[in-house]
């Protein structure tokens, strides 16, 4: 089969499509002849060389923790009517809170079958594997929250896959949104999406206007999925007794606060780890997911699509910030 193999750690070029092995499922495991293979900003950092005390990858390797495609074979202790389902699945390898996020961008990939969903007639294959990953954590991040019509929500890195679906729950929740993101054209698809108020955070005032968005009382919740400097920045915009919940690392690593000040002013702090637990029921939520999309409460934003062959240029758009929504991989048929 043809896959892609990051040969060395290194910027996107290092990245070349080769005929490989086929993979041959083992007990507990199925073979999905993919269509769509999710690409994560994770991705482009772990191809660049960082992360190897968390992750230990060796080169050369298959990038892509999730895909979307038809199951073609299963394996041993695995029920044989699997064959033929169209499903969204984590690789093998890949795992929330450990494992690899690798092997997916590929003609077939190997799929534990406790991590498949069925992909609902309504939706593409595309639609789905976008939902992969940031399906079940915005409902994981959206149900921690708790949020209360009326309050006022400051969403970071609005203009990405989760970004942009948390905007539309936090909506419909009965929130007023403002949403945080780099530039016009991503702040323009969170307005219609349904955010109450933009602010741009290339410029160096952007707290003060999310502030300002709220008539000065500052925001009740911040959902920060930037991270680094422009999370610990979005600070200055919460309200006393507010909630900053900070799940991701757009910016480059994860936002770390002033615990100290933020406690002082009555501001509870959840990092990645304290939104979710061992009884997080991840299968439910990625079901939950898909349903709210084909039931039309959740539009699934796909920025960009690149085939195989130029999953190159895939990762450039996301190390270049010009990525909005997710950006896939589409391998076979998309459907």
């Amino acid at each position: 089969m043809r896959a892609v193999q990051a040969r060395e750690f290194g910027g996107p070029e290092v990245l070349t499509v080769r005929e490989v092995t086929d993979p041959v499922a083992g007990p507990g495991e199925v073979v999905v002849d993919v269509a769509a293979a999710d690409v994560m900003f994770l991705d482009t950092r772990l191809r660049s060389g960082w992360g190897g005390e968390f992750f230990k990858l060796e080169t050369p390797y298959i990038p892509g923790g999730a895909v979307a495609g038809v199951i073609s074979a299963v394996g041993a202790g695995v029920d044989a009517s699997w064959v033929g389902k169209r499903v969204t699945a984590t690789t093998a390898a890949s795992k929330i809170g450990g494992g690899q996020p690798i092997g997916g961008y590929a003609e077939k990939a190997l799929a534990k079958v406790e991590s498949l969903t069925v992909v609902p007639e309504e939706l593409s294959s595309a639609q789905a594997v976008a939902l992969a990953h940031d399906g079940k954590m915005a409902l994981a991040v959206f149900d921690r929250a708790a949020i209360r019509p009326g309050e006022w929500v400051l969403i970071t890195a609005a203009g990405g896959g989760l970004g942009t679906l948390l905007i539309q729950l936090a909506h419909a929740a009965g929130a007023h949104v403002i949403a945080a993101a780099r530039g016009r054209t991503k702040l323009e698809l969170a307005e219609r999406l349904g955010a109450d108020a933009v602010v741009d955070y290339s410029e160096p005032d952007w707290p003060d206007k999310a502030r300002a968005a709220t008539g000065g009382a500052g925001v009740d919740v911040i959902l920060d999925g930037a991270g680094g400097a422009l999370g610990e920045d979005a600070l200055a915009a919460a309200a006393d007794n507010s909630r900053f919940l900070g799940y991701g690392a757009s910016a480059g690593e994860f936002a770390a606060p002033d615990t100290e000040a933020a406690t002082a002013r009555g501001i509870t702090v959840y990092g990645l780890f304290d939104l979710t637990d061992a009884n997080t029921d991840w299968a439910g939520l990625a079901e939950r997911s898909l349903a709210e999309a084909v039931a039309g409460r959740l539009e699934v934003v796909i920025g960009q699509a690149f085939p195989l062959d130029d999953a190159e240029s895939a990762h450039a758009a996301i190390e270049s910030r010009i990525a909005v929504g997710r950006t896939l991989l589409t391998v076979g048929s998309a459907r």
